[in-house]
């Protein structure tokens, strides 16, 4: 770990760590945000793409670098390439957003190639191990590889130097461990009682399935949206680690996350992406347990495209309680809707959103509605009210496989 700084020294990566007042006073503890989202490639990847590269000999710089990856990642070894002036291969799924193909190649500056291959990362992580056994060019993994576990635990190194000494509470995401490893090895060398938490989306709990089982296994994705923690099996090393030093692995509804941005961005002018705003989203499950206490949250990156606001906002509605979707079953005569408006709606109750869909037969009329409210409270009201009406309408629960195509 101590190498792994010295090589990161130099290059000007060290972040603030910074108190959160609105966090602090939330949760009675003493909040601090390490703030990973201010690298120059704006997350911690950064650190383990630089001290695995920086490590190598010169004749094996020569054959260049590859790796997969779906952004952060990518964009770390883009720099690095950029910094040491090695080439590079970078394969990336074909479905990657505009704006990180765009910083990846802005940020190689010409000696990183870009290659678009399969859905995800698991097929673009394949023609890069093949790449690479073919090419004879080093492979630098996102996460499964002790070298960038090192480079990845120099962050909670800093916090120990920062804080003057190890948090009582240290909350990470995780996606493959790489960052969890790091500081679990930083920590335990240091020889701190610091209680580690990681935390990771609930669509996507790779590592804590594969602690429950013992051994690494592989999950199917049902939620992708915290991209930067998504992969359907964690690494064999980062497991290892995990298994020993991590206290516990937390998972986290992505509509709770939605809200952390939204609070991060409206409050503390912080611009999150989803992974990025992971850790902050435990502490209400931590609750209690954290009164009082010292507790160092890792903000892990701010790659967040603007044009994703509006799913943001949507979900967090959502996983407040505050957004809510209706099939409502007009009658097909005049008045129909007005008495819906009139009969069910409360003074603060707003329609969002009215499609009427295919008619199936002349005597009802079925529409989508989504219903906007002031208050969680006041579901149950709106409800009984609904089915006083005697007009026919299905709520649809958050987990209905319709809201896939509304949020």
């Amino acid at each position: 770990m101590r190498a792994a700084a010295e090589r990161l020294g130099p290059l000007g990566v060290r972040t603030p760590l910074e108190r959160s007042d609105r966090l602090s006073d939330r949760y009675g503890a003493d909040v601090h945000l390490k703030r990973e989202d201010l690298q120059a490639v704006r997350s911690y990847k950064i650190r383990g793409a630089y001290n695995l590269v920086s490590s190598l000999p010169p004749q094996t710089l020569a054959a260049g670098v590859v790796c997969a990856s779906a952004g952060n990642h990518a964009q770390g070894v883009a720099w690095t390439c950029r910094h040491l002036g090695v080439r590079g291969v970078v394969f990336l799924p074909v479905r990657t957003p505009r704006q990180k193909v765009g910083r990846i190649a802005a940020l190689g500056g010409g000696l990183v190639e870009l290659r678009f291959v399969g859905d995800g990362f698991d097929e673009a992580n394949d023609a890069a191990t093949d790449f690479a056994r073919h090419t004879g060019a080093t492979l630098v993994p996102p996460f499964d590889d002790p070298r960038v576990a090192a480079g990845q635990g120099t962050v909670m190194l800093e916090v120990v130097e920062q804080l003057g000494r190890p948090p009582d509470v240290a909350v990470v995401p995780i996606g493959g461990g790489g960052l969890a490893a790091g500081a679990a090895a930083c920590l335990d060398g240091l020889g701190a009682e610091t209680r580690l938490v990681g935390v990771q989306p609930a669509g996507a709990p790779a590592m804590l399935r594969s602690l429950q089982a013992g051994h690494p296994v592989t999950i199917d994705v049902t939620d992708d949206f915290v991209d930067g923690a998504v992969v359907r099996t964690p690494g064999t090393f980062t497991f290892a680690v995990a298994s020993d030093l991590v206290h516990e692995v937390l998972v986290v509804d992505e509509g709770r996350v939605c809200t952390e941005q939204l609070e991060l961005y409206q409050d503390d002018g912080i611009v999150a992406e989803p992974a990025g705003a992971l850790a902050l989203a435990a502490l209400d499950q931590l609750g209690d347990g954290i009164a009082g206490a010292t507790v160092v949250c890792v903000l892990s990156g701010g790659n967040n495209d603007v044009a994703r606001y509006s799913e943001i906002v949507e979900r967090s509605l959502v996983h407040q309680g505050l957004k809510h979707y209706f099939i409502v079953e007009f009658p097909q005569q005049p008045g129909a809707l007005r008495r819906f408006l009139d009969e069910c709606l409360g003074p603060t109750d707003d329609i969002v959103l009215f499609e009427y869909t295919k008619k199936s037969n002349r005597e009802l009329g079925p529409a989508l509605v989504g219903i906007e409210l002031a208050d969680r409270d006041d579901l149950g009201p709106l409800l009984e009210r609904i089915a006083g009406s005697g007009i026919h309408a299905r709520h649809l629960p958050p987990d209905s496989p319709v809201f896939r195509y509304l949020v």
